[in-house]
């Protein structure tokens, strides 16, 4: 195994990446013993000395959407510190930066919304995007494959931020877990502790990055929405102190064992998906509109053609407004407070 470059010397790993300069590489060695492998183009591996005896396997990924920075700052410090040895590593660890050509032209896309493309079967006509998200899908299988069959936690954080405004700035998606499985408290008093103010509880299978790990690597994995989109650089608005205390404990080897939800901390379960079936679809409330917005009992929502939504629930909310999704794809979530953590 070769020794490590020289990293105070040369441009980070998230510069190196935007620079298209991190392709598959050569594991090495850092000066305290980690070891480090560049596995493909914004996928990075640190592993402790004696991964044997360490405490849990991770990933944290961030820049499936290429315009949502925030988180991907986050990473890049995360990197850093493991790259200087300010982290003393007692955890395997995979990073990914996910859709890098979007995060070179700052949109959220290039040509599919990448976190709409996991979970499926691959075509050979598949564009750049469809092609990078089966490429992440067998990088988390690759990763996650010894934890499975060692019983260590696996746990995967996919880290975004909202191209809407929000009433509650930081909460997280829950996937559907698997059919004789229910939510885990235990994970959403974790969220927490990283400053997670609301948890929604998935109602349906989906085709996210986080819902792919959860479903097919058996990781408690979440969709994690820290605030609003923002260019590289202006993030100043949005404090992740808490969330990068906690993912750097567990870079650490810190799985908190909490046992209870702090009161604070809200618990919604997503009641219907609003999906857009034909280029008909009307949203009647603002695109714009604040994630987590009461919506009123009886208020006609949208309509697609001869569907309507109209709103029966109590309590109901919107999050994720957005007519102007490709036709099949959610246009929005209603959803409602909830404190059952059964599948159903």
């Amino acid at each position: 195994m070769r020794s490590a470059p020289d990293t105070m010397s040369q441009p980070s790993f998230l510069q190196q990446t935007l620079d298209g300069k991190t392709t598959l590489g050569l594991p090495f060695t850092l000066g305290n013993g980690v070891r480090v492998q560049v596995m493909d183009e914004g996928v990075i591996r640190f592993e402790p000395n004696d991964s044997d005896s360490r405490k849990l396997d991770l990933v944290i990924s961030c820049g499936v959407h290429g315009n949502e920075t925030a988180p991907v700052e986050l990473v890049d410090r995360l990197i850093s510190a493991l790259y200087a040895g300010e982290l003393r590593l007692k955890a395997r660890v995979l990073f990914v930066y996910g859709n890098v050509d979007a995060l070179r032209s700052g949109t959220r896309f290039i040509k599919q919304d990448m976190n709409r493309l996991f979970c499926r079967i691959p075509d050979v006509s598949d564009d750049l995007e469809a092609r990078r998200a089966t490429m992440l899908e067998m990088q988390l299988m690759r990763f996650f494959a010894r934890a499975m069959q060692e019983d260590k936690p696996r746990l995967h954080y996919d880290l975004h931020t909202a191209i809407h405004g929000s009433l509650i700035e930081k909460f997280a998606i829950y996937p559907l877990p698997p059919m004789g499985k229910q939510f885990e408290p235990t994970e959403i008093a974790r969220l927490a502790e990283a400053g997670i103010e609301a948890v929604l509880l998935q109602s349906t299978t989906s085709t996210t990055f986080s819902f792919f790990s959860s479903r097919h690597c058996d990781a408690s994995a979440f969709t994690v929405e820290l605030g609003r989109a923002m260019p590289f650089g202006q993030n100043q608005a949005v404090d992740l102190s808490d969330m990068e205390r906690y993912l750097a404990a567990l870079i650490e080897g810190e799985l908190p064992q909490p046992e209870l939800i702090p009161e604070h901390t809200q618990v919604f379960r997503v009641a219907r998906e609003i999906v857009k079936e034909s280029d008909a679809f009307r949203l009647h409330i603002d695109a714009k509109t604040d994630n987590f917005m009461p919506l009123p009992q009886g208020m006609l929502l949208a309509e697609d053609g001869g569907k309507r939504w109209t709103i029966t629930e109590e309590n109901a909310r919107i999050i994720f407004p957005n007519p102007d999704v490709a036709v099949g794809q959610r246009a929005g979530l209603i959803i409602v407070p909830s404190r059952s953590f059964s599948r159903t």
